[in-house]
C-alpha cells in the first residue's frame, strides 16, 4: 500500500524514525540494521511495509529493498509476527540471514532473542526454497548420503510426512550428530514435525 516515503528525518531512535512528508509525519518501526544505514541528514527516502492488524496499522522501513523482501517472507512463517520478523533483522544483517536459512543453519537462527529451536526450524522448512529462488543461491547444505537418514526418511512417509519438509528436518538432525541411529531420527524428526 505505501512502497516508500521520501521527506525529512524529524527523529530517528534506534528502534523508529519520524518522516515528515509535506507536513504528515509518520513513525515508522525500524532495525538495528536499518538504524545503521541511516545518516543523519535531513532528507531520507525509506522503503515501507505497512501492516495491517485489527487493532493498529504499523508502518516499517528498510533501508534497502533486500531488507523488506526477507521481512514479508518472514511474516509468511507462522508464529512470526512483525515485531519479531524486525527483531530477527535487527539481531542478524539481512545477507546473514539469508545465507542461514539457505544453508540451514539453525544455531545461527535460533541465537537470536526470543527464537526457539522449533521456530528456527519451521524458518528454514518455510523460506529455505523460497530464498534460494528469490536470491539465486544453490542448497547450501549437506547432501544425504547416510543410509540411517534415508530408512527414518522412507519410515516418515510411511506415516504420512511429505518428504521435502521432512527431508530438511532429518538433514538438521544428521548434521548435528551424524552417528544417530534410525530410531532416534524417527523420535527426534517426531518432535520437531
Amino acid at each position: 500500500m505505501i512502497a516508500f516515503l521520501k521527506g525529512r528525518l524529524v527523529e530517528k531512535t534506534p528502534t523508529d524514525i519520524i518522516i515528515d512528508c509535506n507536513g504528515i509525519g509518520y513513525q515508522v518501526h525500524i532495525s538495528l540494521h536499518s538504524y545503521s544505514l541511516i545518516k543523519d541528514a535531513e532528507a531520507i527516502q525509506i522503503y515501507t511495509y505497512l501492516q495491517i492488524k485489527e487493532d493498529a496499522h504499523i508502518l516499517y522501513g528498510f533501508m534497502d529493498k533486500v531488507e523488506r523482501e526477507l521481512f514479508k517472507l518472514l511474516l509468511s512463517v507462522s508464529g512470526i509476527g512483525g515485531n519479531t520478523a524486525r527483531n530477527m533483522l535487527s539481531y542478524v544483517a539481512p545477507k546473514d540471514l539469508i545465507n542461514a536459512i539457505a544453508s540451514n543453519d539453525v544455531k545461527t537462527i535460533q541465537s537470536i532473542k526470543g527464537i526457539g529451536l522449533k521456530t528456527a526450524q519451521r524458518v528454514i522448512i518455510d523460506l529455505q526454497e523460497k530464498v534460494q529462488k528469490l536470491y539465486g543461491l544453490e542448497d547450501l547444505s549437506a547432501p544425504l548420503n547416510n543410509t540411517n537418514a534415508e530408512e527414518a526418511l522412507s519410515a516418515l512417509e510411511v506415516l504420512g510426512f511429505v518428504r521435502k519438509a521432512t527431508e530438511k528436518v532429518v538433514k538438521n538432525i544428521v548434521q548435528q550428530n551424524p552417528e544417530v541411529t534410525v530410531e532416534q531420527i524417527i523420535k527426534s524428526a517426531l518432535k520437531s514435525l
